[in-house]
């Protein structure tokens, strides 16, 4: 009997292991669905500008209405340093120190007027893009939007707005809105043309400029970082999973990896990452870095993880950098051309993307893990040969453990050998026994990116008396 794979799915531990499609994966550590139903190693990233010390804590960038001047900025120690064009040296601003360890939040005005806060300094704003000054009469504020022809602060006790047209105005018709309800306001975000202000009880409220709406709901980001927007859908992290928002009612997107976000063994993110994590988005995909998780169904770990989501397939995997992401930004440079950034614990910043096929010079670790059963659990096999189809001079290695256990330690990986010319066949042992047959792929190298299309698998059912 033979049974052939060729479609990858993402990471499903959710349901019940023995109703999973074939495709589906216990384990996807740094490849793509690329193309859609095969898998790709991620791409790699190289350095961005200099280091400026100590961990990046936020990164941003600013366009001017010219059309041809653009600034790129990164937080650290307190001290906001701008670039150039996105590829002058790091320049510390003017009146740009703010409170260490904070992170700042900005909104632009129609290229002519930025605002930023940090929730602690004096909020302050530019016109020059590389020297800030004090906003009179601003509330104190770390999160901006622009709407309606006015600038949204969210204050440490209320919403705030500006004057109409006039954003360094907090005087003229300036106002307030309270938030109803516990909690201190936490978040603010603008989605389908309306104004959404969170709280740290997770409650959301939405704004249209006339009456405030009681979402009626707790299931608002606990990470203020991790709200990140595609084509106007806003996804974040909550302490139930990664949520999908359109501006009318959460929706739950992260059930197939559940067991990473919380599990009965309590070693998925941890309660501080919750509030804190910080997130990017990219070509219509979601990076999320939330550090070490544990799946307890698989029983495998992941040092340093960031949840990758997939916008286009709705498929959940991870990712792991030589060097975890602190802030995230994208941006497009004076080419015109998208870029991703993200920053560091010691103060690197790093471009992700293009043709880089390492992580600044380290190997990227690429690791796939699935298993078959063939709707017959219960039955006993004898696995006779495997094919495994990749690009060829691929560098992977296939392992295959027959096995009657979900077990991690009992498991007894079998390697299969190089991709010399793109396929990799395996003779089983004789003795390859097991009702299941669980498998794994690796690679680790510098060099171009491996594509794994599929496989397929000889074996016959044992007849027990």
């Amino acid at each position: 009997m033979y049974e052939s794979v060729f479609n990858f799915g993402g990471v499903n531990t959710f349901i019940n292991p023995f109703n999973k499609q074939s495709g589906e994966l216990l384990l996807s550590v740094n490849v793509d669905s690329e193309p859609a139903g095969a898998k790709r190693k991620r791409p790699g990233y190289v350095t961005y500008l200099n280091s400026i010390g100590g961990t990046i804590d936020s990164l941003w960038d600013w366009q001017r209405n010219n059309g041809t001047q653009f600034w790129t900025y990164a937080v650290s120690g307190g001290s906001i340093f701008y670039s150039q064009q996105g590829t002058g040296d790091w320049t510390i601003c003017g009146n740009g120190t703010m409170t260490d360890n904070a992170r700042v939040g900005n909104v632009d005005v129609q290229g002519t007027f930025m605002m930023i806060g940090d929730g602690t300094a004096a909020t302050r704003h530019t016109t020059d893009g590389t020297s800030f000054t004090n906003t009179s009469a601003a509330p104190i504020a770390s999160q901006f939007e622009s709407y309606q022809n006015r600038i949204y602060a969210l204050g440490t006790l209320a919403l705030h707005y500006s004057t109409a047209g006039t954003p360094g105005n907090w005087t003229t018709d300036s106002t307030s809105i309270d938030l109803p309800g516990g909690g201190a306001p936490r978040g603010l975000m603008k989605v389908s043309d309306r104004i959404v202000a969170t709280k740290t009880t997770e409650e959301m409220y939405r704004w249209d400029g006339y009456n405030l709406f009681d979402i009626a709901t707790k299931l608002g980001p606990s990470s203020r970082y991790s709200v990140k927007k595609i084509e106007d859908y806003a996804l974040y992290l909550n302490e139930k999973g990664v949520f999908g928002f359109n501006g009318d009612r959460p929706e739950l997107l992260s059930n197939p990896i559940e067991r990473q976000i919380y599990n009965d063994s309590g070693n998925g993110i941890a309660g501080g990452t919750f509030a804190s994590a910080p997130a990017g988005e990219y070509k219509y995909n979601y990076y999320l870095s939330v550090g070490t998780v544990t799946d307890e169904l698989t029983d495998e770990t992941i040092n340093d993880a960031i949840i990758k989501y997939d916008y286009q397939l709705n498929e959940f995997s991870n990712y792991r950098f030589a060097n975890f992401p602190t802030a995230w930004h994208t941006y497009k440079d004076a080419g015109g051309v998208e870029r991703l950034i993200f920053g560091d614990i010691v103060g690197q910043s790093y471009t992700f993307g293009g043709t880089a096929t390492s992580d600044n010079g380290a190997a990227i670790e690429a690791q796939m893990i699935g298993f078959l059963h063939w709707n017959q659990p219960h039955i006993d096999k004898l696995f006779k040969r495997i094919w495994v189809f990749a690009n060829p001079g691929c560098e992977g290695h296939v392992l295959v453990a027959p096995s009657n256990t979900f077990t991690r330690q009992k498991k007894k990986w079998l390697p299969v050998g190089q991709f010399v010319d793109g396929i990799a066949e395996l003779e089983f042992p004789s003795d390859s026994e097991g009702k299941l047959l669980f498998w794994k792929f690796n690679e680790s190298s510098t060099t171009t990116r491996f594509t794994l299309y599929g496989f397929v698998v000889e074996f016959d059912t044992i007849e027990r008396p």
